[in-house]
Parts: structure tokens; sequence; C-alpha cells
């Protein structure tokens, strides 16, 4: 069974926040024969988008095909939030990759979200970039971990960019009781994802790359991509699938796992806005089932929590989602829900991206584990650099250990969620 079919109508963006705010693409027609090209792009989320854009940019002919719409995965549902650095502290991927691979790949973070800043302003400005992603934290001891670690990227990486918060400063900003302080990242920042998605897909066509949307690909053979109704015969392929199409590749399948996380957004809060987020900024806290938030154009609470990992999502998205909502602001309790929405992600064990060449010709890059908003748009472009022959940066990007899940991809469905739902009751419990 295919996460593609389970929980959308095809070919049917879902019925979001983003959808209703978003000014749609008209549908670009299935791919119907054999067509040739350059570059086939499996894949039409930031990844993908970014990929085909810069390599036609580069001079490259490109084809850009999706099993749905452009931006009807993770890039059109998730939380919006452009994070500095990976899904690993910089201590962690100092011990793991020596402390020069861990600067560069540290200094791909900034790159990734610099041009994220600069696509949606060039190409989506109605997709609002704005600064600041705060991290809230639910004890004291953490809390102080995240203020030394402010401490310790300034002092090593000369990134000042992160302003620690005691509880009372981080309060004024976010009237959120039971966090204990963290820290607020001016260097990050928040955007509307399909907004952004469809800014993308808009400046592909204009840099000529051909898009085939509800063309899905079965099969990759050499450098040719067997799809529903055709082909397409390229000289180099990159997928970028993420979640939703790790059984193209084995060896992504062994280290990619999809997961579902879902969002809710409230009525407009109106006056009441100022009871829940004083700055325009987003949020994400420690918990591991993260919460991140922040408020919409129109004052509305866009809430993200609860995740899981099967194949369907749950029957009531709000009642998942409120109940960490209310948690999180206990003032909002039976605060009236107006969307609620679900989207698959991918992670890997380490929380890494994993980006291989997984044949000649043939790159993959998927499982960036919630930082992918900015990551993947910078993958795209480095892949693209690599399909021209500049591998510098994808071979940095293949350095980073995803190691495979125990028994591969049969397994490591039950294994993760014997392992998440220890997590989330770890959560519960404080511990």
């Amino acid at each position: 069974m295919s996460l593609l079919d389970k929980n959308d109508r095809p070919g049917t963006y879902p019925n979001s926040w983003y959808t209703a705010t978003a000014r749609p693409l008209s549908p670009f027609n299935p791919l119907r024969g054999e067509v040739r090209a350059d570059l086939c792009v499996i894949g039409g989320g930031y990844t993908g988008l970014s990929a085909a854009l810069h390599a036609a940019k580069a001079g490259l002919d490109v084809v850009l095909i999706d099993a749905q719409r452009v931006g009807f995965g993770a890039s059109g549902r998730n939380g919006g939030q452009v994070q500095s650095g990976f899904n690993a502290n910089q201590q962690a991927l100092e011990k793991t990759l020596g402390n020069s691979d861990a600067r560069k790949v540290w200094d791909l973070s900034q790159e990734a979200v610099a041009l994220t800043r600069t696509l949606c302003e060039t190409h989506a400005p109605d997709a609002r970039f704005r600064p600041g992603i705060a991290h809230g934290h639910w004890s004291a001891n953490s809390a102080r971990q995240e203020q030394e670690y402010a401490d310790y990227l300034a002092a090593n990486y000369g990134y000042t960019s992160l302003e620690p918060l005691s509880r009372d400063a981080l309060y004024d900003i976010l009237r959120a009781p039971g966090y204990h302080g963290g820290t607020l990242d001016h260097g990050a920042g928040h955007l509307h994802p399909l907004r952004y998605a469809f800014g993308l897909a808009r400046a592909c066509t204009e840099a000529g790359v051909r898009i085939f949307e509800t063309t899905r690909a079965h099969a990759i053979d050499g450098t040719t991509v067997r799809c529903d109704h055709g082909r397409v015969v390229a000289d180099h392929v990159i997928q970028a699938t993420n979640g939703y199409g790790t059984g193209l590749s084995r060896p992504t399948a062994a280290r990619v796992m999809p997961i579902n996380n879902f969002i809710v957004a409230t009525e407009p809060l109106g006056a009441r806005a100022e009871e829940v987020l004083r700055r325009d900024i987003a949020v994400s806290d420690d918990k591991f089932v993260v919460n991140y938030f922040r408020l919409s154009e129109d004052r509305r609470l866009l809430f993200g929590g609860g995740e899981n990992y099967s194949y369907t999502f749950p029957a009531d998205i709000t009642a998942v989602v409120r109940k960490p909502l209310e948690q999180v602001f206990p003032q909002l309790s039976g605060v009236k829900i107006d969307y609620a929405w679900g989207g698959t992600l991918a992670i890997t064990m380490s929380r890494l991206p994993h980006i291989a060449q997984v044949a000649p010709g043939v790159w993959s890059a998927a499982g960036y584990s919630g930082h992918g908003v900015a990551l993947a748009g910078l993958t795209g472009k480095i892949l693209a650099e690599a399909v021209s022959g500049e591998v510098d940066g994808a071979e940095l990007l293949a350095r980073l250990p995803t190691p495979r899940f125990p028994g591969g991809a049969a397994l490591r469905s039950p294994i993760l969620v014997l392992a998440m739902t220890w997590y989330a009751l770890r959560d519960k419990l404080g511990i």
C-alpha cells in the first residue's frame, strides 16, 4: 500500500489553511509516451523543485514528474520553520564527522537558510519569510543546556544569532507557562510553505522545466524512469520523493522511514493572539514528539503536534493535536479549530538526511527529519551541481551518517513504533 493513496484524494491538495490561502497553480498534464531529457527529477517538493530550477538555470534540459501535484506532500503541509543547523547539534556532529566536516556542514546549514530566504523573496514573496524561531524547554536543566549551547555556537562557530532566554524573558514573548526558558534564533525564520512551493514551481516553468503531474514513477532502470503511461529517458536522475517514494531505491528504503505528523489551525484569535505569542516568530520545543507553532497572518494559531507511524492518518486529527495544544496553551482550552490536516515526512536513525548516489547517474535525497524547509532546497541545488560535475557538496552530504534501520525496510516500522512509543511515554512522564 502506498502513502500516496491512503490519506488523500488523487491529485487533490488537503483541506488545510495553507491550501485555502495559496494562489493555486493550474494543473500540469500527466506524462504520456516517451520523453527525453538531460535530467529527470522525481518529486515536486522543495528538493525536486530546487534541483530542477538550478539545473535548468545551468542550461540542462529538465523534466520533473510528481505522482500527485507539486507541493502536494510535506513541502506543502509542514510548519513552515526555516531552521538553522541539522537535527543534531554541532557537538554531536564534531564527534561523528570530525571538526573540519562538522564546520563545513554547519556552513551548509547557514547557506540553506540564506538560499531559502533568497528563493522566497525572489520567487514567492507572498510566502512572507519572517525571521525568528524560539526554542522552548520543559525543564530548567534542559533550558540551561540550550543556553550553554548558544554560548558554544558563539564561541566556536561565531554564530551570535542564538539569543539565550530566561524563563521570564521567554514568557514575555510566548505566553506558555510550562516552559522554563530557551533561546531565540534570530538567524532562522518561517514562511507559508505551500506558497513557497508554488513560487518555486512557477520559477521552474519560467526556466524551461517541463513538469508532469499525476505521473507516478514505478521503477528506475539505469537512468530511465518508468511511469504510469510512459517513461523518461534521461542522462541523470534525482529521486526527491522523501517519505512518499522510498520503494524506488532499496538502499534508501533501508535508511529512511516515513512518519506522519499533524497540524491544526484555530479560528482567528483577534486580540486573544497577544495571550499566545507576542512577536511574529515561530516556536518549537524539546519534546521528543516536537510541538511547533506560530501565528498566521490572519491571527490564527497554527499548531503542529502528534505523530503516528502507520499508513493511515487518525480519524480525528483535531483531537490528536488539541491535546498538546492545550497543554502548551491552557488558556486556549476549547478553542475552535477550523482546519486539521496531516502529512508524511521522513526520518533517519541519526536524524541526518540521507544523500547518496544509489546507482551510476542516480542521486537520492530523503530523511530531513523535520529540518527540510531549509535543507531540502539547498540539497536540490547541490544535487543539480553534482549532475553538472561539481560533486564536492554532494560528497560532503553523502558523508553524513545514516545507518540502516534494524531489519532494513521490512522491519523498520514495527521496531520504530516500539521506540517512538517509549519516547512518547517519556514525554508524558516528563523524564
